[in-house]
Order: C-alpha cells, then sequence, then structure tokens
C-alpha cells in the first residue's frame, strides 16, 4: 500500500479507467489545460488528448446536456462540475434527461455517466457557493449518489461508477482533496450501495458519510475517553442506502445518531431516522437522534460557519442524550 492524496485517487481511477475503455473521457470547466480546478485531472491532458479531456465554456446546462446526449450514443462520459452548487444551472438534464432516459426511452437507452465535483462548505465562500444537494439527487429515480470519505473508497468507488450503465453522481470535498490514505498499486472495486463498518462498538451506532466521517470519528473517539463505545458507519453511498447494515447496529447497539452536513428538512439523515424507527423500533432504547447543519445559509465568517455545521462537540452531545448521560 503506498499514500496518496483524495485528489490522486480519483485521477488515479479516471486515467485506468480510460486506458482499460477508449469511450471513457472527461469534460469540464478547466479539466485540460490547468489540469483541474482543483488538481483532479493533473497530466490527463498530456496523455489522453484534447478529444477526451475536454475544457468546456462556463455553460454547465450546455455541456450537462452534451455529456447526456453523447452518453445515450454509446460513450462513458465524465463530467466535472467545478462544484455542485452550479450543477442547479444543469439540473434540467440531470434530473429530466439523464435520470428519466431509461425510463421514458421503454428501456431503449443507457445513460452510463458519471456527474463528479465538490459538494458542501469548503471555508468561506459563503451561502451560494457552501450547499449540499445529496439528498436532492437521492431523490431521484434513475440516479445513484456517492459520497466517498477517504482516498481508498473514492478511487474504487469512482471506477465503479465509471462502468456503471446508469447516471451516478459523485460527489467530492473540496476540504479533502489533500486528504492521504492508504491506496493499493493493484486494481479494486468498490460495489455501490455497500455501506463499511469503520468501527465496532456497542453502546450507540453513529452513522456518516463523506467529510463529515471526519466529525463522527473524533466524536467517537471523544466518547471513547468517557466509556462509551461508539459503532461507527460509513455510508459510502446515499442512493442506495445501505439500510440493512444500519438495521443490524442498531440491533446490537439500540441506540443511533446521524451527522450529516445538510439542511435537517427531508436529510438523508431524515430518511434514515424514519426507516430505523419503522423497522427496528424494537430495538432503540432512546430516540434516534439527528446532527446537521442549522437551517440557515451559511454564512462566510468562519466563527459563524463552526456554528451552523455538525461539529463534534454537537455530535458528542448529541450521543450523550441517547445514552441518557
Amino acid at each position: 500500500m503506498r499514500e496518496i492524496q483524495f485528489r490522486q485517487a480519483l485521477g488515479e481511477a479516471m486515467s485506468e479507467e480510460m486506458r482499460k475503455d477508449e469511450k471513457v473521457f472527461l469534460m469540464g470547466e478547466e479539466v485540460a489545460e490547468y489540469n483541474g480546478a482543483y488538481k483532479v485531472s493533473q497530466g490527463m491532458l498530456d496523455e489522453f488528448g484534447p478529444d477526451r479531456v475536454i475544457d468546456t465554456p462556463i455553460a454547465e446546462l450546455g455541456f450537462g446536456g452534451l455529456g447526456v446526449g453523447a452518453a445515450m450514443n454509446g460513450l462513458r462520459p465524465i463530467v466535472e462540475f467545478m462544484t455542485f452548487n452550479f450543477s442547479l444551472v444543469a439540473i434540467d438534464q440531470v434530473i429530466n434527461g439523464a435520470a428519466k432516459m431509461m425510463s421514458m426511452s421503454g428501456g431503449q437507452f443507457n445513460v452510463p455517466i458519471v456527474f463528479r465535483g465538490p459538494t458542501g462548505n469548503a471555508g468561506m465562500l459563503s451561502s451560494q457557493h457552501s450547499q449540499n444537494f445529496e439528498n436532492w439527487y437521492a431523490n431521484t429515480p434513475g440516479l445513484k449518489v456517492v459520497v466517498p470519505s477517504n482516498p481508498y473508497d473514492a478511487k474504487g468507488l469512482l471506477k465503479t461508477s465509471i462502468r456503471d450503465n446508469d447516471p451516478v453522481i459523485f460527489m467530492e470535498s473540496e476540504l479533502m482533496y489533500g486528504d492521504k490514505g492508504e491506496v493499493p498499486e493493484e486494481e479494486y472495486l468498490i460495489p455501490i450501495g455497500e455501506a463499511k463498518l469503520v468501527k465496532e462498538g456497542s453502546d450507540v451506532t453513529l452513522v456518516s458519510f463523506g467529510k463529515m466521517m471526519k466529525v463522527a470519528n473524533e466524536a467517537a473517539a471523544e466518547m471513547e475517553k468517557e466509556g462509551v463505545s461508539a459503532e461507527v458507519i460509513d455510508l459510502r453511498t446515499v442512493r442506495p442506502i445501505d439500510y440493512a447494515a444500519i438495521v443490524e447496529s442498531v440491533k446490537k447497539t439500540n441506540r443511533l445518531v446521524v451527522v450529516e452536513e445538510a439542511w435537517p428538512l427531508s436529510s438523508i439523515a431524515t430518511e434514515i431516522s424514519h426507516h430505523i424507527q419503522r423497522y427496528a423500533f424494537d430495538f432503540l432504547d432512546a430516540p434516534v437522534h439527528k446532527v446537521n447543519n442549522r437551517d440557515l445559509p451559511l454564512p462566510y465568517a468562519p466563527t459563524l460557519i463552526e456554528e451552523i455545521l455538525p461539529n463534534v462537540k454537537r455530535t458528542v452531545e448529541a450521543i450523550n442524550a441517547v445514552c441518557y448521560r
């Protein structure tokens, strides 16, 4: 195993798949000449040339639609949004095009496309550039939504997503691109829809995904010092959600806290809470708690950002609440 950055893991996944399959190509703003806004596509233009690593205008609706059309005609596009905040401009192509095409064509057209880019807060970018839309896309039949939390998962899940015959929303984080983790030299794939048991525990189940896994892991470590054993689960994908993994854990721990960087209404945490109340109610010794963003647009000031986003303090408070401490 070698240690590489999150951005390198993503770049390796795309490059390996492009070497294997000439139908795979990358397009987006600054992906070619600039090597990507976050240097995820470093060196790819030199290797694959401008026909397969394509700089686009600042026109998400246009190149999003171009990607959908290319996928319908047998190619496998990777469309990079500089941030998923900008995907709102292309949402008609993603939701009414890519997600619905298989159904509306009576099964005649697959749309093997990956829409990828950063999501959520990246520090002092204010409200229009700091939003989470995982739950928006996860609410759409026809889409798969992947949100990795580390370089190993990022590479394996992105390779799987590129090979998938359906549209995949692949969400990263600007704050994680420099994170390092162990990634093997040999090829591997990670199935979409399988959660990962990060840490075994007996007193409470802690569920999260994406960069909020850092908060969950730190909170679990803090509770360990106080004698509370937290079992930590990384969802990795939020459509489909691995409900079975959560239910099995709750049957053991009898308590659940979900941590998510998103507004509370109609969030992934809300859906998980409902599911566990419905299918594991008899095993619960306390109400399910969720830790979300506060219900406000994210401000610019770092002190206010810290107050609004889920953090270790709020997560520890939620764990203490379900453990009646």
